[in-house]
């Protein structure tokens, strides 16, 4: 493992934190007894008072006998304020002078007691009497420096190093905690909304047998005891119309799906989506359901139903604009696709800059026109109503068109953030639909649906007239959040494989050189070389070899030549 000269350092004072008889990594319980939010914002009735408190260092002013240091914990930051004769109250002043001011490093996890008090200038601190180290950090945290206007410079804002490293990110970034505690708060709003219903959060199988209930492609595993084939769930609406079949009047489920398609700013192979099924209801009455759902969400988020999205103020009270499909695809490319054959749409298509091959049927070609003209016009929440039959194969005959279906999606600053039904509950229908699925499938559209024969048999019992949605909780919380990309609002977003450095392998001259320098930092060249003991030419190779692979690097000054470790 190649370390860098600050964790190298950092490992040295761990050893020697051990030699002074400290466990920087001690078992114990610490036990605290107030945050650091609570004592700022309710600073009187703590003033004077003892607290213990836990956290980390994020920054120090050694100042001599007296130092001033910010303390982070889950809730806050804080100053603390730590003299040396008061945390080495006897002779021996080694806990100051030595291990705080020496083998203490930015990012160590110290506990603290003290007592609350205001300095001059009036900050909040804590004047520490007893200090306890919890954890040494053996690498240095990017330094993050706030002038005096409240500008930040040299923050750690690289958006691949913070995915890949959500834990630094947290640490240092104050802001990106705040957007997964509104997660948080948005999805307990849903469920509060859901409860006093009296709806039933369930769980349903995310391995399945056969992959249902969107049209997508899944992954695909293999289940070695079983000896099937098995599919990450892409969606779990044939499982929860089952327990609809069963006897329960609503269900939902907060799931985790997986589908197997492009990553980009507003798709992750891994996503969150909340979906509900009600008995006896309608896509009607699921719009009205979902206004009110969606503006509760707004104001316990965010305190008002207006939520500000990109440059758009969003407003999420009810009642939302009703726009069928396929007026929206006539209004926004001046061609009405109602009726029209898959050849008629498949010209209109290449009219308007489509691409649209031979294994593209009706449906997927009236959802690319109305993707790619359409949806980005509708900016303020809008239920795009009524879709074509052949793009809703899970969906209710409209009652007033045969060619249509009884199915909204919701749109919001031209995206897609729910769809819904009203659920096909007729068993023959739902056989034939699965089977232009099929048909699709044996023409090359990998995203066609499986045929579900255990799902079709529990509708031939009789599934009660339903509606359900589905609404996609990382875009949801896009949208609460104000955050353009779908990777700031998962902890852990998928992420290609992270570039190995390259393995140099050193030669025996290499590591005795490297060696010293280890422990001498820096030196003047010639002095190196002298205490190499090589001769000129394998001298010569040895330096050539560290520089080139950066090991270490050559600084020329007026007095000299020197060479540091990198």
């Amino acid at each position: 493992m190649q370390l860098s000269e600050l964790e190298i350092v950092r490992r040295q004072s761990l050893q020697q934190l051990r030699e002074l008889g400290i466990n920087p990594y001690p078992a114990a319980q610490f036990k605290t007894t107030t945050t650091i939010k609570k004592i700022v914002a309710e600073f009187e009735a703590f003033e004077g008072k003892e607290v213990i408190l836990a956290g980390r260092i994020m920054s120090r002013r050694i100042m001599g006998k007296a130092s001033f240091a910010e303390l982070k914990d889950s809730s806050g930051r804080m100053q603390i304020y730590i003299n040396r004769d008061e945390i080495a109250a006897g002779e021996d002043k080694t806990l100051y002078n030595t291990v705080f001011k020496k083998l203490l490093d930015l990012g160590d996890i110290i506990g603290i007691k003290g007592t609350v008090f205001k300095t001059q200038v009036g900050e909040t601190s804590v004047k520490v009497k007893e200090l306890t180290l919890l954890s040494k950090s053996l690498k240095p945290l990017p330094t993050v420096k706030t002038d005096a206007d409240g500008n930040v410079h040299d923050g750690f804002t690289d958006a691949e190093s913070r995915y890949r490293q959500r834990y630094v990110d947290l640490i240092v970034n104050d802001h990106v905690k705040d957007t997964f505690i509104k997660r948080t708060k948005i999805t307990n709003s849903i469920r509060q909304f859901f409860n006093e219903r009296g709806y039933l959060e369930v769980e349903t199988p995310i391995l399945q047998p056969i992959p249902g209930g969107a049209a997508a492609r899944p992954f695909k595993t293999h289940h070695n005891a079983l000896d099937i084939p098995l599919y990450l769930r892409i969606a779990n609406e044939l499982y929860l119309k089952r327990l609809i079949v069963g006897g329960f009047d609503a269900v939902y489920e907060f799931s985790k799906d997986f589908r197997n398609e492009g990553m980009d700013r507003t798709h992750n192979p891994e996503f969150t989506v909340m979906e509900l099924y009600v008995a006896y209801k309608d896509y009607h009455w699921m719009m009205e359901m979902t206004e009110q759902l969606l503006e509760k969400v707004a104001v316990d988020s965010n305190g008002s139903s207006t939520v500000p999205v990109d440059e758009h103020q969003i407003n999420f009270k009810a009642p939302y604009a009703r726009v069928p499909i396929l007026e929206a695809i006539k209004v926004h490319t001046g061609f009405n696709v109602a009726g029209m054959s898959e050849n008629e749409l498949r010209s209109v298509c290449n009219k308007v800059g489509i691409p649209a091959d031979e294994t593209m049927g009706i449906g997927k070609m009236i959802d690319e026109l109305f993707g790619e003209k359409c949806e980005h016009h509708y900016i303020q929440p809008t239920f795009i109503i009524d879709y074509p039959k052949e793009m809703s194969p899970l969906t209710k005959e409209h009652r007033d068109n045969p060619a249509l279906t009884e199915r909204f999606e919701l749109m919001v600053n031209g995206k897609e953030l729910a769809n819904a039904y009203s659920e096909l509950n007729d068993p023959i229908d739902q056989r034939a639909r699965f089977e232009d699925q099929l048909k699709l499938s044996e023409k090359g559209d990998d995203e066609a649906m499986f045929i579900d024969q255990d799902f079709l048999r529990a509708l031939e019992y009789g599934m009660p007239p339903t509606s359900g949605i589905g609404i996609g909780i990382d875009r949801l919380v896009m949208f609460m959040t104000n955050n353009a990309s779908i990777q700031e609002v998962l902890f852990f977003p998928q992420m290609k494989p992270e570039r190995a450095a390259p393995t140099v392998e050193l030669n025996d001259e290499e590591k005795a050189v490297l060696a010293l320098l280890q422990n001498i930092k820096k030196v003047e060249l010639n002095e190196l070389k002298v205490q190499s003991g090589l001769s000129n030419k394998k001298w010569d190779k040895t330096i050539k070899g560290l520089t080139k692979n950066k090991f270490a690097k050559v600084d020329k000054t007026d007095d000299g030549l020197f060479v540091e470790l990198v």
